[in-house]
């Protein structure tokens, strides 16, 4: 045998190696949307999450209606001749130290509503996460995609290879 039937003899091996391979892979995929939705646990996270917003947000609009009222009191002032310029001038200025302290609030609020979402989701995520694992594990799936609308990038998948009831079995869901 010369060289260049070697050559494409061992090429031949190799794509059917390749295919047999390929064909051995078994592809899954799941909506983590419907199975996250079905969780109690995300609803409790959700509702605690509410309740830290509700509380958050009402400091926040008291801190504004503060300063609103003392922002007309210095115009109410001001339109009256009531005060003087240098008594202004103070005023405003921690008018504008409230406002800075309002704003630096409102960023301190979105940070702390993230890290407490991180906090409580976190660990269902890892949850759904070992629970995909396992399915696919114990189901022989070699890749398992999310198909969830919004999030996958799943373009087509035939039904079968859904595999988001069995995730929700494995969760007691």
């Amino acid at each position: 045998m010369n060289l260049k039937m070697k050559y494409i003899l061992g090429l031949a091996v190799c794509l059917l190696m390749g295919t047999a391979s390929i064909q051995a892979q078994k592809f899954g995929y799941v909506d983590s949307n419907s199975i996250l939705e079905s969780m109690p646990k995300v609803k409790e996270a959700e509702s605690e999450l509410d309740a830290l917003n509700k509380q958050l947000q009402a400091k926040g609009q008291k801190m504004m209606q503060d300063f609103q009222a003392k922002y007309e009191e210095l115009q109410r002032k001001v339109q009256a001749g009531e005060i003087t310029p240098k008594d202004q001038d103070i005023q405003s200025a921690a008018l504008e130290e409230e406002r800075q302290k309002i704003v630096a609030f409102d960023q301190e609020m979105q940070t702390q509503m993230a890290q407490k979402r991180d906090s409580l989701l976190a660990p269902i995520l890892e949850e759904v996460r070992n629970a995909i694992q396992a399915v696919a594990k114990d189901n022989g799936y070699t890749y398992v995609f999310d198909g969830s609308p919004g999030v996958g990038v799943l373009l087509y998948a035939d039904e079968t290879t859904n595999i988001t009831s069995l995730v929700k079995t494995k969760l007691n869901l």
